[in-house]
């Protein structure tokens, strides 16, 4: 049986069962006049007619622009849109079929790795994902299994992998702890050490470390963890037990962020016990969604019994993917801004988006109701928090909901494990968020401030729940 309470996502809303009605406009004669919501129809209807069937309902969704709380991307020009249109039906595991694609693929991962400073970049390796949660669970799995051949070599057992990561981490490392059967082990964060900065990391270390991820833009704050720090760190740790843990950075969100706004941070594989790094095209690559990247910093840094030889439509080709098919026109898409922003381009863009951040952050610092948790200073993301104040009769939540009757989408959610106790708000400020939206968003939070002030009692709050949001 389907218990709603454990897959609330996949779950069907029953008073929901029922039909999805045709505007009498777009009906044709001798045409269904309704189409049921859960069930195939049992005949055709002209394109037209599914067509605005489907876009009346996707008009319900909010508006993109305004969702503050994603990191996806939500915005192309018109030349990105054509090329989009035009590419949707290759394939990018068919590189026999489209050698091109393939080519520029391996292009901008070659890119990427001279971007992050590799040793070689024209002889390492890297590849195309879906995203960057399955980049992060190809680093991953590298690590593993680069850590069993050592241990095996030294005849020592292989059941018992770790792997050191922050308690504020992304949900897919979690799941790649999980569906690897990987020991997850977990630094909390603190008022203190905001992030993993490696303070303690000896006390999580131990032989059956397979490596330690860093972040380049928490997803809760937007805060760079100090991968440099952290290498120290281990580096100390090799020193006194000959243990060589190495790091996989999760740049997601940083790693088109720090090359270009802060060039001398040394994140990258500047810092050489970096073995790996995935970034998304989706997120501050600035192309739409269903796109990651993962480079690792030499071709031995990926052990080749991971990689599949395998014959597909004619040609032999290697693959290293969590998927097969998958789509070829957010390769096309990426290799299009490259070309189209170059390194200028991209410090512009970017640029631009970090000074938007910084903006809202310290007119949202300066409100009297608001403390902030960080600035936005590493990638263009800043998180507040509520001033203690007595008699106060809302929360961030209830603030949440108010500028969502404006079009404002900005989560509020509790921090992770071991400040549950701390709410706060945060702002993702990507490309197409200008200064004038920026201008009308802090119109409507001070008038949507000024209007829970002004509540004789305080808000329901049978409803309240996190708005958080990747």
């Amino acid at each position: 049986m389907n218990d709603p309470t454990r897959h609330p996502t996949y779950s069907i809303d029953r008073s929901q069962l029922g039909a999805v009605e045709i505007n009498p406009v777009f009906a044709r004669p001798a045409e269904a006049t309704e189409f049921s919501k859960f069930r195939l129809p049992a005949s055709e209807s002209l394109p037209e007619t599914a067509y605005q069937v489907v876009h009346d309902e996707a008009m319900l969704d909010g508006n993109a622009r305004l969702n503050l709380a994603t990191f996806v991307g939500t915005w192309m020009d018109d030349y990105a849109n054509r090329l989009y249109a035009e590419s949707a039906d290759k394939n990018m595991i068919d590189k026999d079929e489209y050698p091109k694609t393939a080519e520029i693929e391996t292009r901008c991962w070659t890119m990427l790795a001279d971007l992050w400073h590799a040793p070689d970049p024209d002889n390492t390796i890297g590849t195309s994902t879906i995203g960057s949660s399955e980049a992060c669970m190809l680093g991953g799995l590298a690590l593993k299994r680069r850590w069993q051949h050592a241990r095996k070599a030294a005849g020592k057992p292989t059941d018992h992998p770790n792997m050191v990561i922050s308690s504020a981490v992304q949900v897919c490392w979690e799941k790649f702890c999980n569906y690897w059967d990987i020991e997850p082990r977990y630094v909390p964060i603190s008022e203190d050490h905001k992030v993993l900065d490696g303070t303690n990391l000896a006390d999580y270390v131990d032989e059956n470390t397979i490596g330690v991820v860093a972040i380049m833009g928490v997803t809760y704050t937007g805060m760079y963890e100090p991968v440099k720090q952290i290498a120290a760190a281990l580096d100390e740790i090799q020193e006194r037990t000959g243990l060589d843990v190495k790091i996989h950075v999760d740049a997601a969100s940083g790693g088109m962020i720090a090359p270009f706004i802060q060039p001398d941070l040394e994140w990258d594989f500047r810092v050489e016990r970096v073995a790996s790094i995935n970034t998304s095209g989706h997120k501050y690559g600035l192309v739409y969604p269903g796109l990651g990247w993962v480079v690792w910093r030499s071709v031995d840094d990926l052990p080749e019994d991971l990689i599949f030889k395998v014959s597909y439509l004619g040609g032999d080709m290697p693959t290293f993917a969590l998927n097969f098919s998958r789509p070829g026109a957010q390769v096309l898409l990426q290799y299009y801004m490259f070309l189209r922003l170059g390194m200028d381009g991209f410090r512009r863009v970017q640029t631009n988006s970090h000074d938007v951040a910084k903006f809202l952050s310290s007119q949202i610092g300066a409100m009297d109701d608001f403390e902030l948790w960080n600035d936005g200073s590493d990638i263009p993301v800043f998180a507040w928090r509520l001033k203690d104040r007595p008699n106060r009769k809302w929360d961030l939540y209830d603030l949440s909901e108010r500028l969502r009757t404006r079009g404002w989408l900005v989560p509020a959610y509790p921090m992770p494990a071991d400040l549950t106790d701390v709410t706060v708000q945060r702002i993702v400020v990507r490309n197409g968020l200008s200064h004038d939206l920026a201008d009308a968003f802090l119109e409507s939070m001070r008038a949507e401030v000024a209007y829970l002030d002004a509540l004789p009692a305080p808000m329901p709050s049978q409803h309240k729940q996190s708005g958080f949001h990747h």
